[in-house]
């Protein structure tokens, strides 16, 4: 993936929205998006302007590359909830495995 399609996809996912919603608003395919976003697609410029416009950037600051405190803080953000979701996901097993112990108790108690 290059940078453009790196930074576009970052954007994507900061306001919450799917391939198919901006897809949608460029009025072009899921398909297609998808390959700027996997720099598959070299990007022309008016739609370079039409995706800056989309995400309230100018084209320079669409193209502008470095590290930004914004997106270290995405990152670190990020991080945090893939965190809290392995935790859930191993609460999550540790409570199905009791449910199938107490499963099985009831069923030893019930068959005489």
């Amino acid at each position: 993936m290059n940078a453009l399609g790196k930074k576009i996809r970052l954007l994507r996912h900061q306001r919450g929205w799917s391939q198919e919603d901006v897809a949608k608003r460029l009025d072009i395919s899921i398909p297609a998006f998808s390959k700027i976003e996997t720099g598959i697609t070299d990007v022309n410029l008016s739609r370079l302007d039409q995706i800056s416009r989309l995400f309230g950037l100018t084209v320079v600051q669409l193209l502008a590359t470095s590290d930004s405190e914004e997106e270290k803080k995405y990152a670190s953000e990020l991080a945090l909830v893939n965190k809290k979701l392995q935790e859930r996901e191993a609460e999550i097993i540790e409570l199905q495995k009791k449910v199938i112990e107490l499963y099985e108790l009831l069923h030893q108690k019930s068959t005489p």
